[in-house]
């Protein structure tokens, strides 16, 4: 079938296969590009499929020449009818383009917030590797249920106060003013039950409980701070709590389990599906983009995620960290005059000057790409097999 895009808002319906493999190829070709980095074998990556998990099983398996074992959770095509997600799509390309190369490359396709998901790894660890010596953990789930059967949602609200800022309306690029309502105590609490540290430190205990987990080994989760204008939607908001929890999960996690290293990267703003999602925020990445572009330090997911093992994670003197032992890919992001210019922008920009203050369509290009549509060389007016087999375990 013919695959068009199917866009509302911040959600795609549709993913392109054709153009999936091709972005993933892309972000190959880059990696092999980079120098080698050193001390990475075998990797486990919970949440592989997209965004920064996918970048970051590229990066170990191209820079570090790593055998990974992805953890995913997404849907195959159905019939003719739908296409699969853009995770299927992306993983079934990563899998052929490693076996091509002779690397090892497993996933397990499931919920990776289950006790069957954690026990599936385990065996597949002892059965292929042995032991795994970087464990990465980037989950951006709406939801999680725990052993008890208890569900948890997450919210993107304030805490304490309400807070009104602008945005951008994504079903049609105008700029309003919205107002994000506080979290009840409830709200807050279920998630950092979702996207807190818990379910971080329940794999890596169960790792180490079995084995698997070598000595000296590396885990690494990522967060976003972002600027002061997004701090009371995200930093401080129920996101930011959750986070706060994982920064301490990683402390009390460090230099345990036989030698263990836990740090927490902070990355740049890009677009995904989940900060698509967020008020505000889209409408500061339009105007970071802007600004980063033309200083000519914009990165993406691959670049960034290749920085973060290669000079930072696996640092031959030990992670590189800030004060707060944060790892801070957000470096460029943050630098003073890039901030500066995205505050003045900020307060000029409307719905009439959107696309001369800002990076709109370059939006809208990273919005589209994520799902295979938008990458060069592929013809979108061809007939394409939606109905692409996995072979995940």
């Amino acid at each position: 079938m013919i695959v068009k895009p199917k866009s509302k808002g911040f959600i795609c319906a549709t993913a392109h296969p054709v153009g999936c493999k091709a972005d993933v190829k892309n972000q190959i070709e880059y990696v092999k590009k980079m120098p080698k980095t050193e001390g990475v074998k075998n990797a486990l990556i919970i949440g592989a499929s997209m965004g920064y998990g996918l970048s970051t099983r590229i990066a170990a398996a191209y820079s570090a020449n790593a055998a990974t074992l992805g953890v995913i959770f997404d849907k195959p095509s159905k019939g003719e009818k739908r296409t699969a997600t853009a995770g299927w799509y992306n993983t079934v390309a990563f899998e052929e383009f490693a076996k091509e190369d002779g690397l090892y490359a497993k996933t397990i396709n499931g919920d990776a917030y289950s006790a069957e998901v954690k026990e599936q790894v385990i065996s597949t660890i002892k059965e292929d590797l042995g032991q795994v010596d970087l464990v990465v953990y980037s989950i951006a789930a709406p939801r999680r249920t725990v052993a008890d059967g208890t569900t948890y949602s997450s919210v993107l609200k304030t805490v304490g106060e309400s807070y009104t800022n602008r945005t951008i309306d994504l079903r049609n690029n105008e700029i309003t003013d919205v107002t994000i309502e506080p979290a009840t105590e409830e709200e807050v609490n279920a998630t950092i039950k979702v996207m807190g540290g818990e379910d971080w430190k329940d794999w890596i205990d169960a790792l180490n409980d079995a084995g698997v987990l070598a000595p000296n080994a590396k885990t690494v989760a990522y967060s976003y701070i972002g600027p002061v204008i997004t701090h009371a939607i995200y930093k401080d908001g129920s996101i930011g709590q959750a986070k706060k929890d994982l920064y301490k999960t990683a402390d009390e996690m460090n230099g345990k389990y036989n030698g263990l290293t836990a740090v927490v990267s902070v990355n740049k703003a890009v677009v995904t599906q989940a900060s698509a999602a967020i008020p505000i925020v889209p409408l500061y990445i339009s105007l970071l983009f802007k600004v980063m572009k033309e200083k000519g330090n914009h990165e993406g997911c691959c670049e960034q995620m290749y920085r973060m093992l290669h000079d930072k994670l696996m640092h031959e003197g030990g992670p590189i960290v800030d004060e707060s032992r944060l790892i801070r890919v957000d470096d460029y992001e943050m630098e003073p005059d890039v901030q500066a210019k995205v505050a003045e922008l900020w307060d000029k920009v409307n719905t009439e000057n959107i696309k001369e203050l800002g990076d709109i369509d370059g939006y809208w290009e990273d919005f589209f790409k994520i799902f295979g549509f938008g990458i060069d060389g592929v013809d979108y007016d061809a007939d394409v097999d939606i109905n692409v087999e996995g072979n995940f375990l």
